[in-house]
């Protein structure tokens, strides 16, 4: 819409904010009407009309089988258009039209805003199916007339009040239409239902909504006050309302078809369930969350007793050992943490990198300095934990054996994503300016513990290769290429 309107016409950015408004809401007036609405505005040079939006009924069928958006219509072709534009008013004359061999009922109803006629909504019900309107069909009419005066006249959509139609009650969820002091006048059978889920036992038609409401509440006081005036009508809110047996959420739409209030809309829908599956979903959370960070703090304490423990040693091939356990146990454990503080099952790995970077540094401290280059990414629980092992092992290995006790140099950690975020890739590389591999070194034969825990965590956890080579120019590189998922 954003493209048609500023490609085609002349109207402000605070006009297409109110087209906007207006197209969050016109589900409404489509299901209150049983009828396809089409959005006209006219051009800038005022010669054609082109339509920017388009919407079908949910509650009958359909007079436009095409998308109708991005027409171009001549001025004069659609005299309703031009009436309803030229004189800011409703146009319903004319006969009936036929499309496809069904005859559609067009009327014009003009879209004001601030005292100007920004455009025109067609609306078109499809006439094949017409019968005897029951009670329930006489009051959505009643009420879409009422909604399309308040269109003309500028005073719907209500400013301020944009609506999430996604979430929001519809009209087949629940419908109650009250008058002007808050009596209900009609309540459909699935907003009767709802108002039974909260443990109403008798009809709601001709007893006051608000009070009503309120007495099922479990709530007393001023919030009980403010209860009533919501569920009353007077102004536009949405809102829960919840008792021991049900959550039933509402929207109230004031009537004011002729400038004053004549009357409400109130929309309903029954979310006890949806409510009791959120709030498993966040006790789900919640334990795990839980269990993550338990976890940790298990892993914190395995580390502590494995240092305590080498501090005991007198060998010092034994202690170098057990510090290497607890460089592993701890880039574990950091995975955890960061878990056991997110929503899902996801990490943003840069973190845990910079963490397990900073705690293998501790080997060297001052000697060789250690960096991270690109984005590792938001990656998997179950790729971040194998791949925190194989990032603490690699960087161990280069900082004990590519240089000497009083070298100095630099390790660089370089991570690429690529490809796309279902089917990509993530291209690891480690590079150090140390002394190189030893003449005739095959990694994949030889090596210590460290590069055999790699090898198995990368081609058979993560699905993998893993390569080490001399780095350009002087040292050693490691090259891990992994299949991932997740966002870049």
């Amino acid at each position: 819409m954003n493209d048609l309107v500023r490609q085609h016409t002349a109207l402000s950015d605070t006009d297409l904010e109110w087209l906007h408004l207006l197209v969050s809401e016109w589900q409404l007036l489509s299901d209150l009407s049983f009828a396809d609405l089409v959005l006209w505005v006219p051009t800038r040079d005022g010669t054609r009309y082109v339509s920017v939006a388009q919407m079908r009924p949910n509650t009958g069928p359909t007079s436009y089988q095409d998308d109708m958006v991005g027409h171009l219509v001549p001025r004069g072709r659609r005299p309703l258009l031009d009436a309803a534009l030229d004189e800011g008013r409703i146009v319903r004359e004319g006969d009936p039209e036929w499309r496809e061999e069904v005859p559609v009922r067009v009327e014009s109803i003009p879209v004001r805003r601030e005292g100007r006629v920004l455009g025109v909504i067609a609306r078109n019900t499809n006439l094949l199916t017409v019968r005897t309107p029951s009670r329930l069909e006489l009051t959505y009419l009643q009420s879409a007339s009422d909604l399309a005066q308040m269109i003309a006249a500028g005073s719907f959509p209500f400013p301020g009040q944009q609506v999430d139609m996604d979430a929001s009650p519809r009209v087949g969820d629940g419908l109650i239409r009250l008058d002007a002091d808050g009596i209900v006048q009609y309540a459909s059978p699935n907003g009767l239902s709802a108002y039974h889920r909260l443990g109403l036992a008798s009809d709601l038609v001709g007893h006051h909504l608000g009070t009503t409401t309120a007495e099922l509440a479990p709530s007393r006081g001023p919030v009980d006050e403010a209860l009533v005036k919501m569920a009353s009508g007077y102004a536009p809110r949405e809102f829960e309302v919840e008792c021991a047996d049900g959550v039933i959420q509402l929207r109230a739409i004031p009537l004011k078809p002729k400038g004053a209030r004549i009357g409400s809309l109130v929309l309903l829908r029954d979310v006890t369930e949806l409510r009791r599956r959120e709030r498993e979903l966040i006790t789900k959370d919640a334990t795990i969350r839980e269990i993550h960070h338990r976890v940790k703090n298990n892993l914190q304490t395995v580390a502590a007793l494995l240092r305590l423990q080498a501090r005991r040693m007198d060998s010092e091939q034994g202690r170098e050992a057990l510090n290497e356990a607890v460089r592993r146990v701890g880039s574990i454990a950091i995975v955890h943490e960061t878990l056991s503080q997110n929503l899902d099952e996801r990490v943003e790995f840069d973190e845990i990198a910079d963490r397990v970077i900073a705690m293998v540094s501790e080997i060297s401290p001052g000697k060789v300095t250690c960096r991270r280059t690109g984005r590792f990414g938001i990656l998997d629980a179950e790729v971040a934990t194998p791949l925190s092992m194989v990032l603490t092992e690699v960087l161990q290995n280069a900082l004990e054996h590519a240089f000497a006790v009083a070298d100095h140099g630099t390790v660089e950690v370089s991570a690429v994503r690529g490809g796309s975020p279902t089917d990509g890739r993530l291209l690891i590389t480690v590079t150090d300016d140390g002394r190189g591999l030893p003449e005739g070194f095959d990694p994949k034969r030889a090596g210590n513990l460290g590069l055999q825990i790699v090898r198995t965590l990368v081609e058979g956890e993560l699905g993998g290769t893993f390569g080490m080579v001399p780095a350009p120019g002087r040292g050693t590189q490691v090259v891990l290429d992994l299949p991932v998922q997740g966002d870049k």
